[in-house]
């Protein structure tokens, strides 16, 4: 092997393994992804309470011939 071969090999090693791997960046997503999904569910929390409490005063799935 010559000394320019050697040199061009120990630059490709180098260079390979830069940045992130599909698998971290798929993760690093999917963290995103749940952290703006668990903000939202945090933020409409107490108007979906407030909609099941008026869903059960009227009466729920029982309530169909009351309120056409």
């Amino acid at each position: 092997m010559t000394v320019i071969n050697m040199g061009l090999r120990s630059m490709r090693r180098r260079t390979a393994r830069r940045g992130m791997s599909g698998r971290q960046l798929l993760a690093a997503q999917a963290a995103v992804a749940g952290s703006l999904a668990a903000a939202l569910l945090v933020k409409e929390l107490p108007g979906l309470v407030r909609e099941l409490r008026i869903y059960r005063m009227t009466g729920g799935l029982r309530a169909h011939r009351r309120y056409p």
